[in-house]
């Protein structure tokens, strides 16, 4: 193993078990990382704000990779390390074009989610997950409509996020997208969503830029992840490892895998490594 000295970690399904709980053996074993002077980095396609308290709340925490890389940042001094939004005309077209399909959309800007009243309110027909449902309800603000409301503010999203209840919909989108729109990066997280950022916005380009600036070599990174936008954060990585849960091509674009984020998977490769 190298001699690591970045771990960078997404949280839904890999570090988060099922029930988005941290774990006492994970939190111990991030804890003994940080005592070795390994960073521990969340890497999450949420906002900051969005992110759980017990995540925010650890001492030890101090960079933070957000919006799936579209924002890297110092929870510390809130100092800016590396960002990436879209343009406010493309935003409205691709909102546009999502009009057409049978889905509900919001968008990401200024560390916050918004969203149009009409489609907030229809969001329960979505097969959303529980969680799904209270960040609906916590961290998601109502606009009469989202286009107007962007254009109003000249808002540059740094995510927008779509919710289709039809999988089969959701696998050709994911494809399409991302021969439609090359200047969008085209992922997803959950079995209902398709997560677009800008081209300039992946985990892979944040935890490269924050080792950068800690003067961390690549070779002496670790990556864990489990969903399609950790895919790049596992290929930048000097070790990118995927849970036992994990989307198959996040798994084929690891250099080892791990047991499942119900078993501790993070836990068992950090303690290896200590």
């Amino acid at each position: 193993m190298p001699d690591i000295k970045l771990i960078a970690l997404d949280l839904d399904g890999t570090l988060l078990n099922s029930d988005k709980v941290l774990t006492p053996r994970s939190r111990a074993a991030l804890q003994a990382a940080s005592e070795k002077g390994i960073w521990i980095v969340p890497a999450t396609g949420r906002f900051y704000k969005g992110m759980p308290e017990v995540i925010r709340s650890l001492p030890f925490v101090r960079y933070v990779i957000t919006i799936n890389g579209a924002a890297v940042f110092d929870a510390e001094t809130g100092e800016d390390i590396y960002s990436a939004d879209i343009p406010t005309d493309e935003a409205v077209a691709f909102y546009e074009y999502l009009d057409t399909l049978p889905v509900i959309y919001d968008g990401y800007m200024n560390g916050w989610g918004y969203m149009t009243a009409e489609m907030r309110e229809k969001s329960a027909s979505f097969d959303m997950l529980p969680f799904q449902m209270i960040m609906m309800r916590d961290l998601r603000s109502s606009v009469p409509e989202l286009k107007a409301f962007i254009k109003e503010h000249h808002y540059r999203p740094q995510k927008m996020q779509l919710f289709t209840n039809d999988p089969a919909l959701r696998e050709r989108l994911l494809v399409t997208m991302a021969e439609k729109y090359p200047q969008f990066s085209v992922t997803s997280s959950l079995p209902n969503n398709i997560e677009i950022n800008s081209f300039d916005a992946d985990k892979g380009r944040a935890i490269l830029a924050l080792a950068e600036k800690l003067s961390i070599p690549r070779e002496a990174t670790m990556a864990f992840g489990d969903g399609l936008n950790d895919v790049s954060m596992l290929r930048a990585a000097g070790v990118g490892v995927a849970m036992a849960n994990a989307h198959p091509d996040v798994k084929a674009a690891a250099d080892r895998l791990t047991d499942s984020c119900d078993e501790d998977g993070v836990a068992k490769v950090i303690e290896q490594l200590l």
